[in-house]
């Protein structure tokens, strides 16, 4: 019996985007891009019409080991927090650590993934919350954006994020994956949303549906780097190229050609983070 030939994926760059997106969320230094080196996979980007990436360091330890892998790349800005997952053993200093990081590094930008993780570490929730606002505070001191993960836990990260103050301050609610009521909610706060690769997911219509009642000016592309590869790319690594093939997916849950979503969600990137 012969084996069933697998078909060729598409080269992103092939989709003929302008120079201009903005990758506004990838783990570029977690491992998974060692072995061909990170000026490659930002190289890919960059044909594909990716102008700038945010990497985004999980803790302080991680940016102090990892940011001069990005020295001679001026494209990519930075973002840094601790991860919800990561709150039980986070160490006390770790947000006096990020203050004097993001004093003496401009490209730092903003101050993310933060927020609340009910889906992998429900029983931390109480540090979870501790961490969180102790960051939202931070960010709100330094006058930076916050960058929110929430997952499973919806309606206490909105219920922290209003107890902050933070309606209409600069926020990007990151891996956006629900539906159109919690999209209400976001919006309706002055945020933006940040839309991953799983939009272009056939069974994803929940979330379809969302985008597609979004209005342009309140909307970032992510890739989640290396995770939520995006159709026709999915269950491979994913790579900052492949924004190219959500903003498609934007575009036509929008009614809009590629190349102004793609326009678009860059200037509303740049905007957002002061690129």
């Amino acid at each position: 019996m012969s084996k069933k030939k697998s078909r060729p994926r598409p080269d992103p760059a092939s989709l003929g985007l302008p120079p201009g997106g903005v990758e506004s969320h990838a783990h570029l230094d977690m491992g998974e891009y060692d072995e061909e080196g990170v000026g490659a996979v930002l190289d890919r980007a960059a044909a594909a019409g990716v102008s700038r990436v945010g990497n985004v360091f999980l803790g302080p330890a991680a940016y102090r080991a990892h940011r001069a892998m990005f020295a001679d790349r001026p494209e990519v800005f930075f973002l840094l927090g601790v991860h919800p997952c990561d709150a039980g053993g986070a160490a006390p200093g770790d947000v006096a650590a990020m203050a004097e990081a993001f004093a003496a590094d401009a490209r730092l930008r903003a101050v993310g993934e933060i927020g609340l993780d009910y889906y992998w570490d429900a029983a931390t929730a109480e540090a979870q919350k501790r961490i969180f606002r102790d960051q939202l505070a931070l960010a709100r001191e330094l006058g930076v954006p916050a960058v929110v993960h929430s997952r499973d836990a919806a309606a206490d990260t909105l219920a922290v994020l209003d107890d902050m103050g933070f309606r209409d301050r600069a926020l990007v609610w990151h891996c956006f994956g629900g539906d159109a009521a919690l999209a209400g909610e976001i919006l309706s706060r002055g945020w933006h949303v940040s839309v991953p690769g799983p939009v272009t997911y056939a069974r994803n219509t929940a979330l379809a549906e969302a985008v597609a009642g979004m209005a342009l000016d309140r909307l970032l592309l992510e890739t989640d780097s290396p995770y939520l590869a995006p159709e026709p790319w999915r269950g491979k690594r994913n790579e900052p190229a492949f924004l190219a093939f959500t903003c498609l997916r934007v575009a036509e849950l929008l009614g809009r050609d590629p190349a102004e979503v793609w326009r678009a969600t860059g200037d509303n990137a740049r905007r957002v983070f002061g690129l």
